[in-house]
């Protein structure tokens, strides 16, 4: 009887997936749909985001006691999110995207909650191995965004990566802003001030999860390899090539480049910035509100990045991203540490310069993969970003404790000059 049933059961879900097939009213409904449903979690993932971003720094260097280990925090929940990443992509090739991404967020909430309790039994080890697990919302974050793509066309997959990125901006930017009400309302409970955004990070991703979970359904990924297996989208000329199948190879190693860069000069300059202008008089509340401008700036400008790289193409985009990130970095060097204007300038610049990387490079990947292995390609690369985003946090506060923040911030710019080669490596293939 059982067996029956469930035979049943998969010949109605088999015949609910063809349905998509040959319907692009169908496709096109789905698509809708799911920007939505992943627009909707994002909100509360990028509320999420911003606790470790905000005062995960600042936690570190309150129980060490020294500037030293400030960036190993970030180090820790970027490398976390490394192997979330994989996780992530992994789930979502074989279950589809409602399964990997909504077991992402939860496993992000359950390491914010660790984050709480390492704090009030002023654990260090407990908090190092809980911002390694609070990384899942991090790599689950940024895995959205491959969601809405999945039944898009050619033509629409930056705009799409970008609608989900901008919805981010909500909970990203109310994130840090709330620290002071988040570290007041831990007080009053007895939590100690700076683990309270982790409180909106536990209950911010946690409600993510569910968000995907009940309403990410039909799985836009599912219906994706469906649509794919039943007939073989041709290229321009009506076959596939050598020199395609090449160009698709290339198209993933220089979409890979680009965010990797964008993501260690981002992580890095990002990292140390709370710390500098603490050491400069700054408090908590001032530290939110430029943090909360450099997650605007990388999310907020989204759509029309999106449009940009859909129109002037992906490798100009990526051009934009290092000089934007080369002039955030010389602002970043040369601002005076008490100058509010300048260091506000400096981040959001910074997070610009990231956001055109992000949606450039991501739509390569989407270009450049088929929906068989494009949510396990997706996963690796978002695996690069993350162990890069790790070395970059790691290594920022040797740097500074080293040297000074101004010879991070000057590396760092100096660093996504190497976009420019990158770049004429992709166009060199193409001739």
């Amino acid at each position: 009887m059982l067996h029956k049933e469930s035979v049943k059961s998969l010949d109605v879900q088999s015949a609910s997936l063809k349905s998509y097939i040959d319907s692009p009213e169908k496709q096109k409904t789905l698509y809708k749909r799911t920007l939505f449903v992943v627009s909707v979690s994002q909100i509360f993932g990028g509320a999420g985001l911003a606790a470790g971003i905000t005062v995960g720094a600042l936690i570190a260097q309150q129980m060490l006691g020294t500037d030293a280990y400030a960036g190993v925090p970030t180090a820790l929940f970027t490398l976390g999110s490394a192997g979330a990443a994989l996780f992530v992509g992994r789930l979502s090739q074989r279950y589809g995207r409602r399964a990997g991404l909504s077991a992402g967020f939860v496993i992000g909430g359950l390491g914010a909650i660790g984050v709480i309790i390492a704090a009030i039994i002023n654990s260090i080890f407990l908090l190092f191995a809980s911002l390694l697990i609070y990384g899942a919302g991090t790599a689950t974050n940024l895995q959205a965004r491959y969601a809405g793509t999945d039944l898009a066309n050619r033509k629409q997959r930056a705009t799409a990566v970008s609608v989900t990125m901008v919805m981010t901006t909500f909970g990203a930017v109310a994130g840090p802003n709330l620290v002071n009400v988040m570290g007041d309302f831990a007080h009053s409970i007895g939590v100690p001030s700076l683990a309270g955004p982790f409180i909106l990070a536990a209950a911010a991703y946690i409600l993510a999860g569910v968000v995907l979970f009940i309403m990410l359904r039909p799985d836009p990924l599912v219906i994706a390899r469906t649509i794919e297996s039943s007939k073989q989208e041709p290229s321009d000329k009506g076959h596939l090539t050598t020199t395609e199948h090449t160009e698709n190879k290339r198209g993933v190693i220089v979409g890979a480049a680009v965010m990797v860069l964008t993501q260690i000069v981002m992580v890095a300059i990002m990292t140390m910035t709370p710390v500098h202008m603490r050491h400069h008089g700054h408090d908590l509340g001032a530290v939110g509100l430029v943090i909360g401008f450099h997650i605007g700036a990388m999310y907020l400008p989204s759509l029309v990045t999106g449009v940009l790289v859909d129109k002037l193409g992906r490798t100009a985009m990526a051009i934009a991203s290092g000089t934007t990130l080369l002039l955030a970095g010389l602002i970043a060097a040369f601002a005076p540490g008490d100058s509010m204007v300048l260091i506000v300038i400096a981040l959001s610049l910074l997070g610009l310069g990231w956001n055109f990387g992000l949606i450039s490079g991501t739509a390569l990947i989407v270009d450049s993969t088929e929906t068989a292995t494009r949510a396990k390609t997706q996963g690796t690369v978002d695996v690069l970003i993350a162990l890069s985003g790790a070395a970059g946090g790691a290594l920022s506060g040797m740097v500074v404790a080293g040297s000074s923040y101004l010879t991070l911030s000057l590396t760092g710019g100096i660093l996504s000059l190497l976009l420019i080669p990158v770049v004429a490596w992709s166009r060199e293939g193409k001739r």
